[in-house]
C-alpha cells in the first residue's frame, strides 16, 4: 500500500465487513495480486479490558480462510440415530 486512506463500504447493518480485500494489479499483466485485512477490535487495558475500544485493519499475509458449512447432521460423534443406552 502507498499511504492512501480508502473508502470502507458499510454493510446493511452499518457496520463494516469483517474481511477487506484490495487487488492490486499487477505491472507486467499478470494476476493480480490481493491483499487481505481483517476486522479485529482494539482493547484498551485496565479494568475494562474486555469491551472494545473501537475497530481496525489488519493484514492477514495468509490470505482470508475459507469456511466450510458445518452442518449438524454432518458432524462425527452427535449420537444421531443413537439408542439410549444404560
Amino acid at each position: 500500500m502507498d499511504g492512501r486512506v480508502l473508502p470502507v463500504l458499510l454493510g446493511p447493518t452499518g457496520r463494516p465487513p469483517k474481511y477487506y480485500e484490495i487487488p492490486v494489479p499487477d505491472p507486467a499483466g499478470g494476476r493480480p495480486v490481493v491483499h487481505v485485512y481483517r476486522l479485529e477490535a482494539v482493547t484498551g487495558g485496565g479494568r475494562w479490558s474486555v469491551l472494545p475500544r473501537g475497530w481496525r485493519y489488519v493484514y492477514r499475509p495468509e490470505g482470508r480462510q475459507r469456511r466450510v458449512p458445518r452442518w449438524p447432521w454432518s458432524r462425527p460423534g452427535t449420537g444421531a440415530g443413537r439408542t439410549g443406552e444404560g
